[in-house]
């Protein structure tokens, strides 16, 4: 393996545009990379995808190894060309390349040591689009083409700490419904005011069950408005809340929660995007523990969310850097990363 090859892949993801849902020419060049290596790749929409099957058919459990191609869009606070993959020092700098270009190449080099000898169960290596929107292009496109997955690792930045839970989130749109009238007057029932009824039950509102991981479910207001101008009692408010999920409570429990305490009429925009825990017992989080690596709960999403089957989420870099500008990772955190995969799965038994 030549460690050089996987970080100037890295630098030819960065020098190419690849916001979420425009992934096509990153996915094109990967797909190139990938097939000029004689691997056999598959592509479903901007989804690629190599599987150990193809070459040595195995009857073990299915591992999965995930980590997305697309990127946010560049902070306006960046001094430096996005997508100029400098490198400077032990940094390489550009969009997307702590979050998530860093994960794709060293799982990528990790499945192609790990498949150079016999292993106890299948394993497929996986780029997918539309993670950092939530769209449909991504991981819920890949799942039906690989069937059936035992165990998943989402490369995320993590510092090479095991997330063994994440946050979910929910998305909500409120509407708190009055009656317009005149502001000088006595008249109309003041939507506003009904909405900051529910705003402050949202805010002083405790769920009773605590993560030892993430803590307690978590409700944010982010966004308000109301009225048409100055002298019209409003009769409409809207108001929009952020949910994260701490596993302890399905969406669909805390969705009832809120709609049985607010007045407001509580649209979910998706129910997708559950929270995420995998119980310390399971045999690849023993394994990690045995090879000390240290384990936590993350506040961020990942394509874990959409996933049945138990996970773990762990990657080189680090989340701080993530949506952020001059945002980089390091060779040496790559580096450490595919050794890190290798030594976490060579001959591991699910």
């Amino acid at each position: 393996m030549h460690i050089a090859d996987y970080i100037e892949l890295l630098r030819r993801m960065i020098a190419i545009p690849s916001h979420s849902g425009e992934e096509d020419r990153v996915a094109a060049m990967l797909e190139s990379w990938l097939q000029t290596r004689g691997l056999h790749c598959h592509r479903k929409g901007n989804n690629l995808w190599l599987d150990s099957a193809d070459t040595r058919p195995c009857k073990g459990p299915a591992i999965l190894l995930n980590a997305h191609i697309d990127t946010v869009r560049p902070a306006a606070s960046y001094t430096r060309d996005p997508y100029d993959p400098a490198l400077e020092g032990d940094r390489i700098y550009g969009l997307g390349s702590n979050d998530d270009g860093a994960s794709v190449v060293a799982l990528l080099a990790a499945f192609e040591e790990l498949t150079g000898k016999e292993q106890p169960y299948r394993l497929i290596w996986s780029a997918t689009a539309e993670e950092e929107n939530s769209g449909r292009g991504g991981m819920e496109q890949l799942l039906p083409e690989i069937g059936h997955v035992d165990f998943g690792i989402f490369g995320e930045p993590t510092g090479m700490r095991l997330a063994l839970a994440e946050r979910g989130l929910m998305v909500l749109d409120c509407t708190a419904h009055g009656k317009s009238g005149h502001a000088a007057r006595e008249e109309g029932d003041n939507a506003i005011y009904k909405a900051l009824k529910d705003i402050d039950w949202l805010r002083r509102y405790r769920f009773g069950r605590v993560s030892e991981f993430l803590g307690p479910v978590k409700m944010s207001v982010t966004m308000i408005e109301a009225g048409t101008q100055h002298n019209v009692v409003p009769d409409t408010c809207r108001f929009v809340v952020d949910v994260r999920p701490n596993g302890m409570y399905s969406n669909e429990e805390i969705l009832q929660t809120i709609r049985e305490n607010v007045a407001s009429d509580v649209t979910p925009r998706s129910m997708r995007r559950k929270s995420s825990h995998t119980d310390a017992s399971h045999p690849f989080v023993r394994r990690a523990a045995e090879l000390g690596f240290g384990t936590f709960g993350s506040p961020t999403l990942s394509n874990w969310a959409l996933a049945d089957f138990p996970a773990v989420k762990i990657g080189p870099g680090e989340s701080s850097r993530s949506h952020g500008a001059d945002e980089f990772v390091l060779r040496s955190e790559i580096t450490s990363a595919i050794e890190g995969y290798v030594k976490l799965l060579d001959g591991f038994n699910l």
